[in-house]
């Protein structure tokens, strides 16, 4: 069973292991996620699941998700999301992939939208210094120089400026599960994950073993 699954980040808090020693956690909750279709190679180049999960009501729903659920005989669910899998042998349309695929001790990444944060300078975006804060240096949090007047004349790519900041992808590698919790559809990882609160969250088996 592919050890992958998406749930919705609760929030913060912190647990006592045997020492005595306070661990912080962050919250996911995950509730079952039901297979609806799958991806083959010879149709469209690799094995895939179409997975669906979170409530919804059967009017918010389009035609064209109302369709794929049809085809599935399962209820309409709010999310759908694709996770790769070797081989579709062990898999079947109908069945979920349940919370319990992962144990206490196991290492995931986790994967999420990370907060946004507008449109910032360089010293909140990309941890720049600031200038003197005296009267008359009238040089305070600007970005800097931008380089040659005369060669090559212009600003290189990549140049640190300000701009947006957040709303985008983000995973943090390799975090401890401390604790799996299948009644209360629960898991605790250790410390903190992209996202805010209600944010959809992706957990699977890290890549760094």
């Amino acid at each position: 069973m592919v050890k992958e699954i998406y749930g919705k980040k609760v929030g913060m808090t912190q647990i006592f292991i045997e020492d005595g020693r306070a661990i912080p956690v962050t919250a996911i909750e995950v509730k079952p996620c039901t297979i609806v279709a799958m991806k083959t190679v010879e149709k469209d180049g690799y094995n895939a699941l179409i997975v669906s999960f979170g409530d919804v009501k059967e009017k918010n729903v389009n035609k064209p998700r109302k369709g794929i659920f049809a085809k599935a005989k399962v209820q309409v669910q709010r999310h759908l999301k694709e996770i790769k899998v070797e081989s579709l042998d062990e898999y079947e349309v109908g069945k979920t992939i349940e919370l319990t695929v992962f144990s206490e001790g196991d290492k995931v990444d986790v994967q999420a939208t990370a907060k946004g944060k507008g449109f910032q300078g360089t010293i909140k975006r990309h941890n720049m210094h600031r200038g003197p804060m005296a009267h008359g240096s009238m040089y305070h949090r600007r970005p800097g120089s931008m380089g040659a007047t005369s060669t090559p004349g212009r600003v290189f790519k990549g140049k640190k400026l300000p701009g947006h900041m957040g709303s985008r992808t983000s995973s943090i590698l390799n975090l401890d599960v401390v604790k799996v919790d299948a009644d209360k559809q629960v898991i605790l990882v250790k410390g903190s994950i992209p996202g805010a609160k209600k944010a959809i969250v992706r957990i699977r088996e890290t890549v760094r073993k």
